[in-house]
């Protein structure tokens, strides 16, 4: 992994969220904290990032901010986490969010994750392995709709359009919640939300908005395509029907070590027989 000898970079999620569209899963339960396949959402996202050498945490919270600290703290005491209050959760959205977390990520590279986004191992990998400044994932084989964030990209995968008004006959494909953002570029958006901030209006924009300023000013953003890898996005009922179908089994940390051996063994299967 590209992360041997470097710094990893910090994660930020996005976990301050009520989740409204999952009643009655939520009225009594985080919607991070909601079960799939034996293992609770947030639990599955700090082990893969666990996996991929990822050990500092941002955690912007909001609704059920206690349970959620309680869970990381008692599951996950040898990580650094900072946990960030988001005391305006109801009535932003993930700008406002991701803004909150600037002081506490300082001039580092990060990757944001929205907190209701299960997913497998191998994207985070992807993600992380990657050699480009601000990577975008994207999934090009999904049915897309007009509220998705959707991006238009060139052949060289570079991002010239991202935005939930993108046409759907036109886009690459939907953006899935988890993008990595350089230390460079991360000091432009965090000055681009903070502007946005300022209106009430922008204050319920999601952060893909200023992703698209940045585009606009010619900072680069390149699409990663996840096609075909394991992910899913929890907002209803019927998305957290579909994750218990999708992953079945609780979730395990694997080492980078481990890691390399099962891909070893995948890619070449006849020297494990």
């Amino acid at each position: 992994m590209k992360y041997d000898n470097n710094r990893a970079p910090m994660a930020i999620i996005l976990a301050d969220g009520i989740g409204s569209r999952l009643g009655p899963l939520t009225d009594k339960c985080a919607r991070s904290l909601l079960s799939v396949g034996g293992s609770v959402i947030l639990e599955r996202m700090i082990r893969n990032c666990l996996s991929c050498g990822i050990s500092q945490f941002v955690l912007v919270l909001g609704h059920r901010e206690d349970e959620i600290k309680q869970f990381v703290d008692k599951f996950f005491r040898g990580i650094r986490v900072t946990y960030v209050i988001n005391d305006r959760y109801r009535e932003t959205d993930t700008g406002y969010s991701l803004v909150r977390a600037s002081t506490a990520v300082g001039a580092a590279e990060f990757i944001k994750f929205d907190a209701n986004v299960v997913f497998d191992t191998k994207i985070l990998r992807a993600l992380v392995d990657s050699n480009l400044p601000n990577v975008v994932c994207v999934d090009r084989n999904v049915t897309l709709a007009d509220d998705d964030v959707k991006v238009i990209a060139d052949d060289q995968m570079r991002i010239g359009e991202i935005a939930k008004s993108v046409d759907r006959g036109v886009a690459l494909g939907k953006v899935i919640g988890i993008e990595k953002i350089s230390a460079a570029t991360g000091r432009l958006l965090f000055s681009a939300l903070e502007g946005m901030m300022e209106s009430a209006v922008s204050a319920q924009d999601h952060c893909e908005a200023a992703y698209a300023r940045l585009v606009e000013q010619g900072v680069p953003m390149h699409a990663l395509d996840i096609t075909g890898m394991k992910w899913i996005k929890i907002d209803t009922a019927e998305d957290f029907a579909a994750a218990n179908a999708l992953f079945g089994s609780p979730i395990t940390t694997v080492s980078r070590e481990q890691q390399r051996a099962l891909d070893e063994a995948s890619a070449h299967p006849q020297r494990a027989s």
